[in-house]
């Protein structure tokens, strides 16, 4: 197993307790990839980058129960949204049946107005009604979703006050550059089809505490985890693998050899012979990258009583409370500091800019947002890009991911860039690690029954449990 972030994790548990021995490879010194957390020299632990999960995510759920990290994550019921004019908008479920369990809080949403509203609402029921794919999403030229909704005539407030917080956040991508299925897909699984899907839970660790149960699960059953281990090369006869080489000499073969890496250095680790006899290695230049930047500040007081919020007009899309999450923040007033962490996704427009002229627009923005910041003091921060931090969701994307299965016996692929359904998503790299580990005892003849690893998406309920999905 070649890579330890999600996907590989996921796949390398998965077979681990198939009954394989597992050699995971990761060339960090810690596990989770892109969604994992590191330490500051002061001894600060700080995530890379906020990760979420929704209550639609089935297989990332069962991903934590299985290495026991399932009490690590909180979900929360209420999602609240802040305007610069400091209206205040939350969205949570009543008592409604799926899909229109959220009429009540969608109604009284404040930053929205009735003819927002109204327009919202034309496309959500053309969603139900078409059962999650209407019928543009299927034609020759696959089209973004901002053509999708100006095709639904959606004001301007709808789509920059309600599609695009929600999806730019989801998806890692403007409108203009993701594809309508994606786009959509978020709505239906996430909020109509079922009361519960669009539940946001939220590690109340660093997100590298998530992954010790990942080690113990794969060592316990007779693999290896190996931290700091690069891979240099890759010895083959034709076109099939022999073995991978690290560094001290060090060489492994293996009956299988799973590559859970980035789709932008696969290509490179691989050699000529297989380039040529892989045809979908070709077309992972195509698939393009997008940026997410994290902004953390630590202030001298308490600012805010939320465990987050999603402002709306800016460019800090998400603030985090830290401290509350973390448990730290008890009773506010007890508490002589507070950490936040804020989220831009999609963040191109700060990628030129340096990290003082991103603290310095952030802050601005949490001290209208966050009356009680304006009086307090910033007493440290620090900016984190992620240049490439998913795979940008494209029109037409997906005729670019590669299956789990490659034509190279024993050679397979894991990621969330691969063929899932998903988009660039924590759900997607784990479904990517399941279906890998599912084509690997598929390729040996170990497949069955008790080795089907993928979950099935969350059920529909009230109402939508009543049309045939």
């Amino acid at each position: 197993m070649i890579g330890g972030g999600l996907a590989g994790l996921a796949c390398g548990v998965a077979l681990a307790e198939a009954g394989w021995r597992v050699r995971l490879f990761e060339q960090k010194p810690f596990l989770g990839g892109r969604a994992t957390s590191y330490v500051l020299p002061n001894g600060e632990h700080v995530d890379n980058c906020q990760h979420v999960t929704l209550g639609c995510c089935t297989n990332l759920a069962d991903f934590y129960r299985r290495v026991g990290s399932a009490d690590k994550i909180k979900f929360f019921d209420e999602l609240v949204f802040l305007d610069p004019q400091g209206r205040r908008g939350t969205m949570k479920a009543g008592l409604l049946p799926a899909p229109f369990h959220m009429t009540g809080s969608f109604l009284t949403f404040a930053p929205l107005t009735t003819r927002d509203k109204f327009s919202i609402a034309r496309a959500m029921l053309d969603i139900v009604a078409a059962k999650g794919k209407t019928a543009d999403l299927t034609e020759p030229r696959p089209i973004s979703m901002l053509e999708w909704l100006r095709r639904r005539r959606q004001t301007k407030g709808a789509i920059g006050r309600f599609w695009r917080v929600v999806l730019v956040s989801a998806l890692d991508e403007e409108l203009d550059r993701t594809d309508a299925r994606y786009g959509v897909d978020v709505f239906w699984k996430a909020f109509l089809m079922n009361n519960t899907g669009y539940r946001m839970g939220v590690p109340v660790v660093p997100l590298a505490d998530l992954y010790a149960g990942c080690k113990a699960a794969i060592e316990s059953r007779g693999g290896e985890v190996n931290l700091r281990s690069p891979v240099r090369s890759l010895q083959t006869e034709g076109t099939m693998i022999k073995s991978v080489q690290f560094d001290a000499g060090r060489e492994e073969s293996a009956d299988a050899y799973v590559f859970a890496v980035a789709h932008d250095a696969l290509f490179d680790l691989m050699p000529e012979t297989i380039r040529r006899a892989e045809p979908s290695l070709a077309n992972l230049a195509k698939i393009k990258t997008a940026p997410i930047t994290g902004v953390h500040f630590w202030f001298d007081r308490p600012v805010m009583n939320e465990p987050f919020v999603t402002l709306l007009d800016t460019n800090t899309q998400w603030i985090f409370n830290k401290s509350m999450l973390y448990g730290e923040q008890k009773e506010t007033t007890d508490i002589p500091e507070q950490y936040l962490q804020l989220v831009i996704s999609a963040s191109y427009d700060l990628l030129k800019k340096s990290r003082q002229e991103i603290i310095d627009i952030c802050l601005r923005e949490v001290r209208q947002a966050l009356p009680r910041a304006q009086a307090a003091q910033l007493m440290k921060s620090t900016v984190i890009k992620e240049v490439a931090a998913t795979f940008s969701p494209q029109p037409g994307v997906d005729r670019w991911r590669p299956q789990q299965q490659t034509n190279i016996p024993g050679l397979f692929f894991a990621g969330d860039w691969t063929a899932t359904g998903w988009p660039a998503t924590m759900e997607g790299a784990v479904r990517s690690g399941y279906l890998a580990a599912e084509a690997v005892l598929h390729s040996s003849g170990s497949a069955g029954p008790a080795h089907q690893f993928l979950q099935p998406d969350l059920p529909a309920s009230g109402f939508m449990s009543l049309l045939k999905i």
